[in-house]
């Protein structure tokens, strides 16, 4: 039988995180190839104005769902911090709290995505002639987002006590059947961007059933029993507290993509179409940056409950090299490729579409040596318990977008969205490392107290 969980307390840090990080990796790779299918068979078959509706609406959905992964990301870490500490009746009242708070949060995102999912449209000046197709895609998202709730925390808990290989698995098969139901329903039954949604949706639920299946059949150490369920409320504190920094701190920089995505809304069509096919498959080339990120905190995480401090720094560092190392690589494969992969992947012929996108690839994988360290350092703080400053990192990017969308982009045009996000990245870089490095604990200067710290 093939051992799903990694031993992250344990044996060789680098060998233990790069383990863990492949699944990780590839299960993002199948998001983004499912995320860039869409792109593909919207662009190839139902052309450049419907390409540009799910652009358009994306983003805003992205705030949302981003919230939702940054709450279950941090209900997860504390779900790891009770299973380093070895104690299995604070692990099994954690995940009974997370699921607690969790279906609370579906309701408020459904509810609040529904009533303002219109006004957003229009306040993010998004074109009056794609704005009913934006609109009609991301109602169906929102509607249900139980399912894509459902499978982010089932996975997350998972990841949580180290294994991140069968999520892989579960994700494979629903990308598989996204493409599939992707082409059926655009083709045969002339669904257009409804049917992307409804794809999207489908295969998003069959990826929740097979995972939290999986949770009740293999991994009795997740399932809370009924006495699990009672109010604790130093756990809830510690739950609320680290998911809703998270979430915030997640909402953030999806609120300041958003409103930089007003600003591209007013560059017409034929921008947005470039920029969401450049940033598809930026994504797609970043991909190694955030896995470790994830990776890391769920490794710091774990390791803090069990008081493992040299493992912990000798992560971050490991992972800071890896990073750097696959900024360089990208950086160079995409100075020779941009051109060729918006042109293939949008189906557009047009100058500005091609030109723009190749672009923004070109300059913003330069700074991949910068992201990835940031994160690193972001989500390892996040993993030792701290909440403030991580979010304060989002409140700095948040402001510089703001100055970029109202101030910089109207004057510099494209150029200006090109080089907002990369020096936002600068800036955030050398606050985090200077937060991370002078942390109390980081340093060996806090000892633990109590079984959240």
């Amino acid at each position: 039988m093939i051992k799903t969980e990694t031993d992250l307390l344990n044996g060789n840090i680098l060998k233990s995180l790069l383990v863990f990080s492949v699944p990780i990796m590839l299960s993002s790779i199948f998001q983004q190839l499912y995320n860039i299918a869409d792109i593909v068979i919207v662009g190839y078959l139902l052309g450049e104005s419907s390409l540009a509706a799910i652009g358009a609406s994306s983003v805003v959905f992205d705030l949302l769902i981003g919230f939702a992964m940054g709450v279950g990301g941090g209900f997860s870490i504390v779900v790891a911090r009770s299973f380093g500490a070895g104690d299995k009746e604070l692990l099994k009242r954690t995940v009974a709290g997370t699921v607690v708070l969790g279906g609370l949060l579906t309701v408020f995102i459904s509810v609040v995505g529904t009533l303002l999912m219109m006004p957003l449209l229009k306040l993010l000046n998004t074109p009056a002639d794609i704005i009913s197709e934006a609109y009609l895609y991301i109602s169906i998202l929102i509607a249900f987002m139980i399912v894509i709730i459902a499978y982010n925390l089932g996975a997350a808990l998972l990841r949580a006590i180290g294994n991140s290989i069968m999520p892989l698995l579960f994700l494979i098969v629903s990308s598989v059947l996204n493409v599939g139901f992707d082409i059926l329903l655009i083709m045969k039954f002339n669904m257009g961007v409804r049917g992307v949604a409804i794809a999207t949706v489908a295969s998003q639920g069959i990826s929740a059933v097979l995972c939290l299946v999986y949770i009740f059949r293999k991994c009795p150490i997740l399932v809370p029993h009924k006495e699990h369920f009672r109010y604790d409320a130093a756990l809830y504190r510690e739950l609320i507290g680290q998911g809703f920094s998270m979430g915030f701190m997640m909402s953030i920089v999806f609120l300041s993509t958003l409103i930089l995505q007003r600003a591209i809304n007013g560059l017409g069509y034929l921008v947005i179409a470039g920029h969401v096919t450049a940033r598809k498959i930026n994504s797609f080339c970043s991909l190694p940056i955030p896995t470790i990120a994830i990776a890391l905190s769920t490794f710091v995480s774990q390791n803090k409950g069990a008081n493992q401090l040299d493992r912990i720094r000798k992560a971050v560092r490991y992972g800071n090299i890896s990073t750097v190392i696959w900024g360089i690589f990208i950086s160079i494969v995409l100075a020779f490729s941009s051109t060729g992969l918006i042109r293939l992947l949008s189906g557009s012929s047009e100058d500005i579409v091609i030109k723009n996108g190749a672009l923004y690839l070109m300059i913003n994988s330069m700074f991949f040596m910068i992201l990835g360290p940031l994160m690193n350092f972001r989500m390892s703080l996040q993993g030792i318990g701290e909440k403030i400053v991580p979010l304060t990192s989002s409140i700095m990017e948040l402001i510089g977008k703001i100055i970029f969308a109202f101030l910089l982009v109207p004057a510099l045009g494209y150029i200006g969205v090109i080089f907002c996000e990369p020096s936002m990245w600068c800036i955030m870089f050398l606050q985090l490392m200077y937060t991370f490095y002078t942390n109390p604990y980081i340093r060996g200067k806090t000892p633990v107290e109590g079984k959240f710290k």
